[in-house]
């Protein structure tokens, strides 16, 4: 399966608003879709891959994290637990001097928007296991 396409068949446009939307959780690209519903003009299938990728990330980014912070609320409440996961807890989401500052968990989520963003820009659909197979699935492209 080929998911890289030649940067100069998308056009520059389309390449700003696709970068974009994963720097805005979604929201460049989910403006550009509905000023192309108002203009009646169908979206290409690059703008609508990553905005729906993007939109998709963020909400299971969100989702995610509510999750851990309710686990960690209940094993918080037995004892042995407790201490293991503050540990781990702290390995995670403290800031480290290497890393100007940031936690392993910010650096890892800044690396990957920052990769789906160069990437989108570059004119490429990126590919993210399970998570673009879905999209491509959503939005009609396989």
């Amino acid at each position: 399966m080929i998911y890289l396409r030649q940067y100069n068949s998308v056009h520059f446009i389309e390449r700003v608003i696709s970068a974009a939307t994963y720097l805005t959780a979604g929201m460049a690209g989910f403006v550009w879709l509905i000023l192309a519903a108002l203009l009646k003009k169908r979206p290409t299938q690059f703008i609508m891959y990553h905005t729906f990728q993007s939109i998709f990330l963020y909400i299971a980014y969100f989702l995610f994290f509510e999750l851990y912070k309710l686990v960690f609320i209940i094993v918080s409440k037995i004892p042995i637990f407790n201490t293991i996961m503050f540990m781990f807890n702290n390995v995670i989401n403290s800031p480290l001097a290497l890393l100007y500052g940031l936690s392993l968990l910010q650096a890892f989520t800044s690396a990957v928007i920052l990769y789906l963003a160069i990437t989108s820009f570059l004119g490429q659909f990126t590919y993210i296991p399970w998570v673009s197979d879905i999209i491509n699935s959503n939005t009609g492209r396989k």
